[in-house]
């Protein structure tokens, strides 16, 4: 996989990359952080990793991948500035509660759909994003919530046919069952261009419903 800013390119799968660093905006993959237990914790840009390796913050780190940032010429030392950053890093000072990793992340649109792998939970088949809707199976109407437990992925003729019944009502049986993801498929959900070896240590904290399981 390579990834390109302007004149430089960044190519993330070697265990050693050079990227020199430029004032413009630079396209990079996001840098998985974790507490000091190894728990996922966020997604981070590349300036703020290096922020943490300034800082002395970074407690060790597990990734195969190294991003290698250059920056300026110090006038007192006429040394160029050097921060060699790891695609998985543990933050000092970040030890969250243990029950932090299954607080129940925000719902919106591009995680369900993800969650359901693009599927329609009526007719199952699958759609792309512009074509689906966040369905509730107990409709708002009749007191239903707008939460990842009582929402499903559905294309819009599915939704336009089931209307403000139950999936009972309208006799459409759901083909798959909703769940709350936790924090590390949230954090798999949200994050289009994941590198292999992040993928590898979130999918190892995947709850085992998780539809993000490779078959």
């Amino acid at each position: 996989m390579l990834i390109a800013g302007d004149d430089i390119a960044v190519e993330p799968e070697r265990r050693r990359t050079s990227l020199h660093v430029k004032a413009a905006a630079v396209h990079h993959p996001w840098i998985l952080t974790l507490d000091v237990r190894g728990l996922p914790h966020r997604w981070i840009n590349w300036q703020a990793a290096c922020h943490y390796y300034a800082l002395d913050m970074v407690a060790w780190s597990v990734g195969r991948s190294d991003f290698h940032f250059v920056g300026g010429i110090s006038r007192a030392t006429g040394e160029r500035s050097e921060i060699t950053a790891n695609s998985i890093i543990a933050i000092k000072g970040r030890n969250y509660r243990p029950d932090s990793h299954s607080i129940v992340p925000p719902l919106n649109n591009r995680e369900l759909f993800h969650r359901d792998k693009y599927i329609c939970a009526y007719c199952g088949y699958g759609f792309s994003g512009n074509v689906l809707t966040r369905e509730h199976i107990v409709p708002v109407s009749q007191g239903g919530r707008d939460v990842w437990m009582n929402v499903v992925t559905a294309c819009r003729p599915c939704n336009q046919r089931k209307s403000g019944r139950t999936p009972e009502q309208a006799r459409m049986p759901l083909l798959y069952a909703p769940y709350v993801p936790n924090k590390a498929e949230y954090l798999i959900l949200c994050n289009r261009n994941i590198l292999a070896d992040q993928m590898d240590f979130l999918a190892r904290h995947l709850p085992r419903q998780s539809r993000l399981h490779l078959p």
